[in-house]
């Protein structure tokens, strides 16, 4: 909390972390402590559904992520079911102001189908606009 009322108090920066996994027990004591912005945003970890997560913490903290699920989703199904689901993510993390940049949960691998990442960066530019 000290870090990050410092932080505000003497720069217009904002404060970022970084946490993977099933974090959601974490996150109304970090947006206490000062956090801004959470990234990644594992949706396939438990109690981490988009649903949930802008129910509970929706315009108090910007979620970095969460796009697209780079484990089970953007590696294994088809671009249009990518489409699907980018689209399905982007109704409910922009469902509430208060900040949220896409990007895939996490980094794409080389064996992911570009077909499937040219999928996803256009529905997050379609479903966005």
């Amino acid at each position: 909390r000290r870090l990050c009322d410092w932080m505000h108090t003497h720069t217009n920066w904002k404060s970022y972390l970084h946490s993977c996994g099933s974090i959601y027990n974490y996150i109304q004591d970090w947006i206490d402590a000062g956090v801004d912005i959470l990234n990644p945003v594992q949706i396939s970890a438990a109690n981490m559904e988009p649903e949930r997560l802008m129910a509970d913490f929706g315009g108090r903290i910007v979620f970095w992520g969460g796009g697209c699920d780079t484990q089970q989703v953007l590696p294994l199904r088809t671009p249009e079911e990518v489409r699907d689901h980018v689209h399905h993510n982007l109704e409910i993390f922009t469902s509430v102001d208060g900040g949220y940049v896409f990007t895939q949960v996490h980094n794409i691998q080389q064996t992911v189908p570009i077909e499937n990442v040219e999928a996803m960066f256009s529905a997050a530019y379609e479903f966005a606009n």
